[in-house]
């Protein structure tokens, strides 16, 4: 596209041809039309600071000319043949997830996106347990097919008044809105505890899985606390459901280790996954134990899953995330920006929470810190103010009042500081200095 069009002549044009029900981030969206690294070009030149990576997507960078090397030595060779044939980048990227995820995880089956990957994880349980029932969270995302948006605990995603039967929603873990009214100090874990009276009281007491994101990035970077995953699995065994964890957005370096499950010392029987796979190109997967992925017997075909150009794109992405050592980076930077960040909530109550692991960050923003009224108004202002300042960050929450923090794991320490300044020049342009005491 010419650098000529006016993003009020793009979009003109946009309204005749794509549906309307695709959203744009800001009142008045830029043109993009070139990626480097950590930074994004609009088609007047003007660089931004991408700390949102395309829905933390973009994990080693825009346009990473490792992976893109990679990619076009592929097209070269090879660009798609299906399922049906045999190929070698398709076996050693299912071979590199084996070592690379936790536990006994180790046959995967590989698709186009982390809809279809949790579609398919979804077939398996209920395979293997020859169970219908899912018990999933309020506050998730899953994707927008009819099974996963009625997976979802998010009212903005759940269009059709009709959802797939069999679903059942407990509490979410959701410590500074914590649906009993406790603080994380003495909470018991009730959240995790929900998930038997859930099973007792929504379901025939014997569903097929229980399913959560890691971190629930959609609902507004909600993170469970330390033990919430030992006691939600214990609950689980018990009841003989499969263990279904969706790191769509978490996995792949983000949280400062490959999966985020992995800080809560717990296996998952199944592994979910996708954008940060492939930096950008269309790729996802999940990952299973052998006796789960043998009890699927019956003849599978996918048309694009584990194309051979995606599959090239991810095994480059992995060993980019090695070999520069990006998750020790992405929990260093995620350290200090938690920390700086926090001490831009002593300035600024409308920041009523600061919460995430590694490179995966939410701020909460509220209109009275004492109860916690969500502020929509405010953060779309502050997505504003950094989007003319050159920064660009994501919107989640059941309210849409939390900024997320998710950029390519490449940032530096000068990208971070930038980000904090730049979030202080916002809040104080929208909201004024305000004392702590407000």
């Amino acid at each position: 596209m010419s650098d000529a069009v006016s993003p009020e002549a793009l979009l003109a044009r946009r309204q005749h041809v794509l549906a309307p029900t695709l959203a744009h981030s800001y009142d008045r969206p830029m043109t993009l039309v070139r990626g480097e690294m950590q930074h994004l070009f609009d088609g007047n030149g003007r660089r931004y600071l991408d700390f949102f990576a395309g829905i933390s997507t973009v994990s080693v960078g825009h346009a990473n000319p490792a992976v893109n090397a990679r990619v076009i030595g592929q097209i070269g060779e090879l660009q798609h043949t299906s399922t049906l044939f045999l190929t070698e980048p398709v076996v050693s990227l299912a071979e590199r997830l084996a070592g690379i995820t936790p536990g006994r995880l180790q046959k995967s089956l590989l698709t186009n996106s982390g809809t279809e990957a949790n579609e398919m994880a979804v077939l398996l349980a209920k395979r293997f347990t020859s169970r219908h029932e899912i018990v999933a969270l309020k506050h998730a995302y899953h994707g927008r097919s009819w099974l996963t948006a009625s997976l979802t605990g998010i009212a903005a995603y759940r269009v059709d008044p009709v959802a797939v039967p069999g679903i059942a929603f407990a509490e979410s873990p959701y410590c500074y809105r914590c649906p009993f009214g406790k603080v994380p100090s003495a909470c018991d874990l009730e959240c995790a505890r929900d998930l038997e009276v859930v099973i007792q009281t929504q379901t025939t007491g014997a569903p097929a899985a229980f399913l959560a994101e890691t971190i629930q990035g959609v609902g507004g970077i909600i993170v469970p606390p330390p033990d919430y995953f030992k006691v939600a699995r214990e609950i689980a065994n018990r009841h003989g459901m499969v263990f279904h964890l969706d790191e769509v957005q978490a996995g792949f370096g983000r949280t400062g280790t490959w999966f985020g499950i992995e800080q809560y010392g717990v296996e998952p029987d199944i592994v979910t996954m996708a954008k940060g796979m492939g930096n950008g190109f269309a790729i996802g997967g999940c990952i299973t134990t052998p006796e789960i992925a043998d009890s699927l017997t019956a003849g599978t075909i996918n048309t694009f899953g584990g194309n051979p150009v995606s599959a090239a794109a991810s095994l480059a992405t992995i060993d980019y995330i090695e070999q520069h050592r990006l998750m020790q980076r992405a929990a260093e930077l995620g350290a200090f920006l938690l920390d700086a960040l926090r001490g831009l909530q002593e300035e600024f109550p409308v920041i009523g929470d600061v919460r995430g692991k590694g490179l995966m960050l939410g701020l909460e923003i509220v209109a009275d810190a004492r109860t916690k009224a969500p502020d929509v108004g405010t953060t779309r202002q502050v997505l504003e103010r950094l989007k003319e300042d050159g920064v660009i960050v994501g919107r989640g929450g059941i309210h849409g009042n939390v900024i997320r923090l998710q950029p390519p794991m490449v940032i530096t320490r000068a990208d971070c500081e930038r980000l904090v300044a730049a979030l202080r020049g916002a809040l104080r342009r929208v909201v004024g200095a305000q004392p702590a005491s407000a």
